[in-house]
């Protein structure tokens, strides 16, 4: 397992991704629910690749944090097993361990 200095979190780990580039993987089985890491970074409004954009209903637009963690690596799946909620991520099923953690980017595949 390769973590390319990204230890911190005890529930996932990045490595080499079968998606793309590195991903963030399940360190153990993760239960469905259970949160799995926040995002975290500065504020932006720049788009950049490791930006996550979150819709804010309180200033009705869309904020980018500029991510720094592990959670940086996350791959897309149309199909994903997890998801944010606000700027934490929480697993949509059960997740078995070494298995990659994703969560769909929310493009518009149909345009």
């Amino acid at each position: 397992m390769s973590k390319g200095g990204y230890d911190d979190n005890p529930t996932a780990y990045v490595a080499e991704s079968p998606i793309h580039g590195r991903g963030l993987f399940a360190r153990r089985r993760i239960e469905a629910d259970e949160y799995i890491g926040t995002y975290e970074g500065q504020a932006t409004q720049r788009d950049d690749m490791h930006v996550l954009w979150l819709w804010n209903e309180e200033s009705d637009r869309w904020e980018g944090i500029d991510g720094v963690n592990e959670m940086r690596f996350l791959n897309h799946a149309s199909e994903p097993n997890a998801d944010w909620w606000g700027d934490e991520l929480y697993a949509l099923r059960a997740i078995e361990a070494d298995e990659e953690i994703t969560f769909d980017y929310g493009w518009d595949e149909e345009e």
